[in-house]
């Protein structure tokens, strides 16, 4: 029997029938063009207004490059020929007035969002027409980007859980946001833009939920084995649900402390959800200043020690305590040992002038590194008395008493 072949026509007709089905059938997976949070639908709008702006250019440029290859093809006798015209004042002002309005629209947008979209500032509205009451409080979520997995604690509900997040409809989020070894990415598309999570700072995000529904978090920066599977519930609720998960959170036998997260920091993949009861409220400062570890100093009392001029030589003997090499964590090591101490200064970070939003959001005095002059490394008199003076220092800017390096 004889086959025929179908023609042209009818297989660009069908490949395009095809090709319109999986694109409206993957609509509802375009998530950033109908997300469920008020910030990542501006960002959404932002990237159609910037598309729309440019197509203004682009598709006459490219109907006209039709056009021409047409008009002026070598079989059409009917064409204008003119191989000495070589300038037109009038086209000159068209080629280069339309790419600067449009250039000029672009950049007054990117501004005018870069700092409406700012991540770091707190949100003014819910959503269009909705403004943020002055007694709200925003709810704070901490989040530590882990190998390979994702650590949320929520120090004003107690507790703590790996791979999911929940939040209350239009309610602000404040998301604070550091990691433990690589470099990441936070990124919820349904809910904001992606914000990196970088060991040793702390990064900001606001946001907020305006729909109800189950979307999906991930990261969106490569950072080893388990990358493809560093994905977490992102729940938006009513309030009922929110109390409801919170009470079962609270419920949950585990304990969130420091011990509980040295094993969970160790690297794993393909977590499942678990909820945790938060013991330590300090943790999340302990992870972001390295010193979850017991005998690790912080990182903001190293600061404040050489913000007054450093401990001098003697504080050379003291390194081990500064060094970071997560051996307990990653079981490469000897297991931690919680009955270790450290000489170290018990202040807070903001006694410390510590920037609190920024790290340039407070200036910080460079003065000669002429040390506190600890003479021996088991002169306990000695340290405890400098530690008082640099605290007192630090508190109440008063000028830290200064001796001669040994």
């Amino acid at each position: 029997m004889r086959q025929h072949l179908p023609s042209f026509s009818r297989l660009a007709g069908l490949s395009l029938v095809t090709a319109a089905a999986a694109l409206l059938g993957g609509c509802s997976k375009l998530i950033i063009f109908s997300p469920a949070g008020d910030v990542a639908q501006q960002q959404g709008d932002l990237v159609v207004a910037s598309v729309v702006l440019m197509l203004i250019i682009i598709i006459p440029v490219m109907a006209l490059t039709v056009f021409f290859a047409w008009k002026y093809r070598a079989s059409n006798k009917d064409a204008r020929y003119e191989p000495e015209w070589d300038h037109s004042t009038q086209l000159e002002l068209v080629i280069w007035a339309a790419p600067l309005l449009i250039i000029i629209c672009l950049g007054a947008l990117t501004w005018v969002s870069s700092h409406l979209l700012d991540p770091y500032r707190p949100l003014s509205r819910t959503a269009p027409g909705q403004a943020v009451a002055a007694d709200v409080k925003p709810l704070e979520v901490q989040v530590v980007a882990l190998d390979w997995k994702w650590l949320f604690i929520y120090p004003e509900q107690g507790i703590a859980t790996v791979n999911e997040f929940a939040a209350p409809m239009n309610r602000p989020v404040v998301f604070r946001i550091t990691g433990s070894s690589v470099m990441n990415s936070f990124y919820i598309p349904a809910m904001a833009g992606q914000i990196y999570a970088m060991p040793g700072m702390e990064t900001k995000l606001h946001a907020v939920f305006n729909k109800p529904g189950k979307f999906v978090g991930f990261s969106a920066n490569y950072s080893g084995a388990g990358f493809s599977d560093m994905r977490f519930a992102a729940d938006s609720m009513t309030d009922a649900q929110f109390d409801a998960w919170v009470a079962k959170a609270k419920a949950s036998k585990d304990t969130m402390d420091r011990k509980t997260y040295l094993q969970v920091e160790k690297p794993s993949e393909k977590v499942p959800a678990h909820l945790y009861t938060l013991s330590d409220p300090d943790l999340f400062d302990a992870i972001v200043n390295m010193c979850v570890e017991p005998g690790k100093m912080c990182m903001h009392e190293q600061m404040a020690i050489d913000q007054r001029g450093g401990m001098g030589v003697a504080g050379l003997k003291n390194s081990d305590q500064l060094f970071y090499d997560k051996t307990a964590a990653r079981g490469t090591g000897k297991p931690a040992d919680w009955n270790q101490k450290i000489s170290a200064l018990c202040i807070d970070p903001k006694q410390a002038n510590m920037p609190g939003d920024r790290p340039e959001s407070s200036p910080v005095a460079i003065d000669r590194l002429n040390g506190l002059g600890l003479t021996h490394k088991d002169d306990a008199a000695a340290s405890h008395a400098s530690s008082s003076a640099l605290l007192s220092a630090s508190a109440g800017n008063v000028p830290a008493p200064t001796r001669s390096n040994p």
